[in-house]
C-alpha cells in the first residue's frame, strides 16, 4: 500500500512516509494509491473485537510496514480509548435511532481513538529511521488535548500545539496546558481556528524548520489520524444491527466524516453520510449552493466546528472529481489566493452524491440539549447536540431513510456553560476533567502570524536539542 497526493505528488510514500510527512510537498493531502479490497471478511471483523478489526485495518492499509508489535500496540490504545464498560459504546434512542458515544478516552473526546493510535505509529517510524521529529498541530480545542495527552513525554516528538486564545471551553484549554513536559509547548494564538490551521501548513514547507529535521501535523490532514477514526464507524454498524445506517456527523474540519467515508468505500456497512455544522458553514454552502468561501469565522457553542476552510474537504474534492488531481490543486490554490471559488455544477452533484451537509443554529443547538435530556434521558454536549438536531430533522423531513447513527463526540462536561443554560443544571463531570482545577497552567501567546510561528517553533526546536 503506497500513498500519493491530492494535488498530483505521485513520489509514492509508505505508510510511514506519509505518516512523518503530513502534508505531500506539493501542499496536498495524501491518500492510499488505489483503495484496498479487504482480503478478510469484514463484516465478520466487524462484528468481532474492536482491537483485532483495528489490527486488520492497519494492515489492510500499509500500517504493518511498522512491525507487528507496533500495529498491536497501536490497535490495543484504541480499544481502550473506545470501548464503554467493555463494550462498544451505543445508545439506543429509539428503535432505528443510536447515538454513538465517542468520548471515553483521556481527554473525553473523540480525538482520542486516533491520537492514542497515532502516538505508538509514530514512535515506531521514528525508531526505524533513528530520527526525532516535530509535530505542529492547530486546534480547536479537542485534538489539541489528545495529542499533549498522547505524545507527552516522547523521546522522539516534539510537539507544538496552537489553539485560538480565548475561543476553546476552559476545560479544553486547561486539559493542554496543565500538562507538564517538557517536549510539548501550547501556543494561544490571537485569531480563529482557520488562522491557526493556515500557520501549521505554513509551517510544514517553511525551509528554516525543515532544516532542522523532520517536521509533520497530527492535524486530520495527516492520514494517520484520519485512519484511526476509520473502525468506530465499521463496529458500530455491525452491532448496531442496521443495514446500511446513515451516519450523521458533527462537522469542524471533515475529518471524522471522510474516515466515515473510507469505511464505506472498503465495503463497510455503512449508507449515508451527513455532515452537520454549525453557523460556520462553509462546507454546507459548498455543496448545496456551489460556492466555498472562507469567512471569518464566529464563536459558537459547538466550539470545536468553529471552522470555515476544512482541510478534509480537499480529499472529498478529489475523490468526486474521479480522482482529478489537476482539478484539485487548482480550486484548492485558487481558494488559498482569494478565500472564495465557485464549484462547476459537475462537481457540485458529484459531492452531493457522496455526502449531504446541513446547517443547526445556536438557538437549535440549545433546544436539542433540552429535549434529549426530557426525551431520551441523555445529556449531550453542544457538538453533539448539532448532529442529533440535524438527524431528527432528516428523520421528520423523510430524507432519512432507515435507521441513523448520531456521533457523540464528546462529554458534555467539558462545555458546562452553555449545557447549564439549557438544562438548568451543570453536568457531572468525571474525575479527569474537575481534577484539572487549580492545576497550574504553561501557556505561551502569539499573533496569528506566520513569521511569528516561525520564530516561537524555531526557538523551542533549538531550546530542546
Amino acid at each position: 500500500m503506497n500513498y500519493i497526493g491530492t494535488r498530483g505528488f505521485k513520489e509514492q510514500r509508505s505508510f510511514a512516509g506519509a505518516l512523518l510527512d503530513g502534508l505531500a510537498p506539493d501542499g496536498g493531502l495524501y491518500v492510499p494509491q488505489a483503495w484496498p479490497t479487504p482480503d478478510f471478511d469484514l463484516s465478520a471483523a466487524s462484528n468481532g473485537g474492536y482491537a483485532d478489526l483495528t489490527v486488520q485495518l492497519l494492515n489492510l492499509f500499509g500500517v504493518g510496514v511498522l512491525g507487528d508489535q507496533a500495529v498491536k500496540a497501536a490497535a490495543q490504545r484504541t480499544e481502550d480509548a473506545f470501548l464503554r464498560d467493555g463494550a462498544v459504546p451505543l445508545t439506543r434512542l429509539e428503535n432505528d435511532l443510536y447515538l454513538l458515544e465517542l468520548y471515553h478516552g483521556p481527554t473525553h473526546a473523540f480525538k482520542d481513538m486516533a491520537m492514542q493510535m497515532m502516538a505508538p505509529l509514530t514512535d515506531a517510524a521514528l525508531a526505524q529511521r533513528g530520527e526525532k521529529l516535530t509535530l505542529v498541530t492547530a486546534t480547536s480545542g479537542d485534538t489539541g488535548a489528545a495529542a499533549v495527552r498522547a505524545f507527552a513525554g516522547s523521546e522522539h516528538v516534539k510537539l507544538i500545539v496552537f489553539h485560538p486564545l480565548g475561543r476553546v471551553s476552559p476545560v479544553q484549554r486547561l486539559q493542554m496546558t496543565t500538562v507538564q513536559a517538557d517536549n510539548v509547548l501550547n501556543v494561544g494564538v490571537n485569531g480563529d481556528f482557520d488562522d491557526c490551521q493556515k500557520i501549521v501548513k505554513a509551517l510544514l514547507s517553511e525551509p528554516a524548520l525543515k532544516a532542522q529535521g523532520l517536521i509533520s501535523s497530527v492535524n486530520s490532514i495527516n492520514w494517520g489520524r484520519l485512519l484511526g477514526q476509520v473502525p468506530y464507524y465499521l463496529s458500530a454498524a455491525a452491532h448496531s444491527g442496521l443495514d446500511k445506517p446513515e451516519f450523521v456527523v458533527p462537522t469542524g474540519n471533515f475529518g471524522d466524516a471522510f474516515a466515515g467515508w473510507v469505511a464505506r468505500q472498503i465495503g463497510g456497512n455503512v449508507g449515508h453520510l451527513h455532515a452537520a455544522v454549525n453557523r460556520n458553514d462553509a462546507l454546507n454552502q459548498a455543496i448545496n449552493n456551489g460556492r466555498y468561501v472562507r469567512r471569518q469565522a464566529v464563536e459558537t457553542a459547538s466550539v470545536s466546528m468553529d471552522v470555515q476552510a476544512p482541510s478534509n474537504f480537499e480529499r472529498l474534492v478529489f475523490e468526486a472529481s474521479g480522482r482529478d488531481a489537476g482539478a484539485t490543486r487548482d480550486l484548492f490554490n485558487a481558494f488559498g489566493q482569494s478565500g472564495e471559488v465557485a464549484l462547476s455544477g459537475h462537481l457540485q452533484e458529484a459531492l452531493k452524491s457522496e455526502v449531504s451537509a446541513s446547517t443547526v443554529s445556536e438557538d437549535q443547538t440549545k433546544a436539542t440539549i433540552k429535549l434529549a435530556y426530557e426525551k431520551y434521558g441523555q445529556v449531550i454536549c453542544p457538538h453533539t447536540a448539532v448532529a442529533l438536531s440535524a438527524a431528527l430533522t432528516r428523520r421528520e423531513t423523510g430524507e432519512a431513510k432507515g435507521g441513523q447513527i448520531v456521533l457523540s463526540t464528546a462529554h458534555a462536561a467539558k462545555f458546562p456553560a452553555f449545557v447549564t443554560e439549557a438544562l438548568g443544571f451543570e453536568p457531572k463531570a468525571p474525575d479527569a476533567i474537575t481534577n484539572l482545577y487549580g492545576l497550574t497552567e504553561t501557556l505561551s501567546e502569539m499573533p496569528a502570524d506566520v513569521t511569528a510561528a516561525v520564530t516561537t517553533v524555531k526557538a523551542f526546536i533549538e531550546w530542546i536539542d
